[in-house]
């Protein structure tokens, strides 16, 4: 449900309004994160790293989880990145677009493009493990109610997962209601558990001093190191309220996060922790153990619906960025369906779903627990962290332009923070975190061969291209005009689209009125509706139309020509052809690609949704000539 509609950072809203989007925050953004108690004080002891279960090690790391929440989430994410919106959506994308846009060309540029591009990998291979980690967690819960539920958790968590991935097609704009009162009850409830447990305990409430972390070090400091792999599970989901600032606005995540998430949470690893000092043995599921056990089954039954709420947001994302790795040239054109007529921003990507779907069942069956699944997930987490973080030094030495002492002072706490974490996570690696990493450099691969090889492609296209003028001087005069309107698509706003000359070499006719029509995709989400055309008058009949969008727009190129004034009058759907340039592509020696990326190209070039249907052209008015071009 991860519709990013376009709620402006800096918007005000009526405080009603404002209400609102923070309960639906609560529903959306913090599904991930809210459910991380179920694990990550459970992975800390018992984890692969296991502590000993006394008030040394309770009250360190429960001072680790503090203090990570308030320096990455509340400080680094609430207080910081989240100043970043670009036209007020937010995501690792979203900053690549407004860094590139705000430097221009320069030499951060290729820098930035690289980090934000391995950002959205590492994001893939996030939004696999997520819902494999989190629902298997809930779902093991049961063997807290009864041991012999134990057979039952992973057939019972694999249905959940298929069901979840099975309404993907239907959208979930009714379902999506229930969200935020849903996670509202759970937060509600993390909250009154914790209490219940503080109050024989009540001195746990001094794990906010951070000489108990500092006494954990000097305690043992390897083993510490270790357990930070652990404790960072506690902000798994940090870099969802950066990517759905655009649909409720950084004011309403903030409220919903300082008052509600945080210390909710807060009271909830309390709580646990308060309970490991009275029954360490409890460490083997301090959540689900926190509650008198004729409430087990319900938390159970509640944690799962919370655990199928964070998943629905993070493969909800999952679609998102791949709709804007689209629209930004880093993917071949996909399906993309469009789920609810109302919200812009729910769509589906059947590619993406069935593709997350596989992994994360094989992740289930491979992996068979939430605690092995554990060690591969910080690795995703921590190594987007880290590139948020060089991002952030751009933006605060370039962009905002800081003072240097303080942009430094901020970069350095940051890295070293995050650069930590990922080296605690680094010794997971074999364990598990080797996963996430190769979807990571698969997913990577991708994205950097298709718009490699776009920049490749569109130079020899262009190195072949005739100039416009002189292509009107040769054939104006020379060629019959039939009656009605040619729009030749064109990937460049330079040349003559090779359509259009193949159309005058074989038919040798050309209409009254040639439209060459570029559609370019800007660096911001979303475009006012007046001055998104722009046309050149080019004599004799032709026309060049430059039309504009946002990278979180869809495209309906008829219904856009409609409102384009000043090319010979208005456009009759029923007098219009449109023809396309179809390219097929054979790898070679020539200097670009290695010949194995040439060749992934090539097949993905060949698998690419047609532009008829991305275009949302009409099938019985287009014509699609082709040629072939090596690279």
């Amino acid at each position: 449900m991860t519709d990013r509609a376009g709620e402006g950072v800096g918007h005000s809203h009526p405080q009603g309004k404002l209400s609102l989007l923070a309960l639906g925050a609560l529903g959306v953004v913090f599904g991930d994160i809210g459910t991380s108690p179920l694990y990550a004080l459970k992975e800390s002891f018992v984890g692969h790293h296991p502590l000993a279960v006394d008030p040394a090690h309770i009250y360190g790391v429960l001072s680790l989880v503090f203090w990570t929440m308030t320096l990455i989430v509340t400080v680094k994410y609430v207080f910081i990145i989240m100043r970043a919106d670009n036209h007020g959506e937010g995501g690792s994308m979203a900053l690549l677009a407004l860094i590139s846009r705000k430097l221009g060309e320069s030499r951060w540029t290729p820098t930035i493009a690289i980090l934000g591009v391995l950002a959205a990998a590492l994001f893939y291979g996030d939004a696999i493990i997520t819902p494999a980690v989190s629902v298997l967690s809930a779902v093991e819960g049961l063997e807290t109610v009864n041991d012999g539920f134990a057979p039952f958790v992973l057939p019972i968590a694999i249905v959940i997962l298929i069901g979840l991935f099975l309404i993907q097609k239907h959208g979930t704009a009714r379902v999506g209601a229930l969200f935020g009162p849903i996670m509202a009850v759970y937060f509600l409830v993390l909250a009154a558990l914790g209490i219940l447990n503080i109050v024989r305990h009540p001195g746990i409430v001094a794990i906010v001093n951070p000489m108990w972390a500092i006494h954990f070090f000097a305690l043992d400091a390897k083993l510490a190191f270790l357990a930070l792999g652990s404790v960072v599970l506690a902000v798994t989901g940090a870099e969802a309220l950066y990517a759905d600032m655009g649909h409720f606005g950084r004011k309403a995540i903030s409220i919903a996060w300082l008052y509600a998430a945080f210390p909710c949470l807060l009271l909830n690893y309390m709580g646990q922790g308060a309970l490991l000092l009275d029954l360490p043995e409890a460490a083997e599921n301090p959540f689900f153990l926190l509650a008198p056990e004729w409430a087990r089954l319900p938390l159970v039954i509640l944690a799962t619906l919370a655990t199928v709420i964070a998943s629905q947001a993070v493969i909800s994302g999952a679609f998102s960025v791949t709709q804007q790795a689209v629209q930004l040239g880093f993917l071949p054109r996909l399906k993309i369906a469009h789920t609810s007529a109302s919200a812009a921003g729910q769509i589906y990507v059947p590619l993406v779903n069935w593709a997350l779907l596989f992994l994360v069942v094989l992740l289930v069956l491979g992996f068979q627990s939430s605690s092995n699944l554990a060690a591969a997930y910080g690795i995703a987490v921590t190594g987007t962290m880290v590139i948020t973080t060089c991002m952030m030094a751009v933006l605060t030495f370039s962009v905002w332009r800081w003072n240097r002492l303080l942009a430094a002072g901020v970069t350095g706490l940051f890295l070293t923070v995050d650069g930590v974490y990922f080296l605690s996570n680094a010794t997971k690696i074999p364990d598990g975190g080797w996963f996430p990493l190769l979807v990571a450099a698969v997913v990577f691969i991708i994205l950097t061969t298709w718009s490699t090889g776009r920049k490749i492609m569109n130079f020899y296209l262009l190195e072949g291209a005739m100039e416009v003028e002189l292509f009107i001087q040769s054939v104006s005069g020379s060629l019959k005009r039939v009656p009605g309107t040619a729009i030749f698509l064109n990937s460049r706003v330079e040349g003559v689209p090779p359509a259009l000359l193949h159309n005058v070499k074989h038919n040798k006719i050309l209409h009254e009125r040639v439209i060459i029509l570029t559609v370019r995709t800007e660096g911001v989400p979303h475009l006012p509706l007046t001055g998104r055309s722009e046309v050149t008058d080019l004599g004799a009949g032709f026309y060049r139309v430059v039309l504009r969008h946002g990278f979180m727009e869809e495209i309906d190129i008829p219904a856009a020509m409609k409102a384009v004034q000043g090319c010979g009058g208005p456009i009759n759907v029923s007098q219009t052809s449109y023809f396309l340039s179809r390219q097929t592509l054979i790898p070679s020696e020539k200097p670009g690609m290695a010949i194995w990326r040439e060749k992934l190209f090539a097949w993905m070039m060949r698998n690419a949704v047609t532009p008829m249907d991305f275009f949302k052209l009409p099938t019985n008015r287009v014509v699609e000539l082709g040629s072939q071009v090596e690279i």
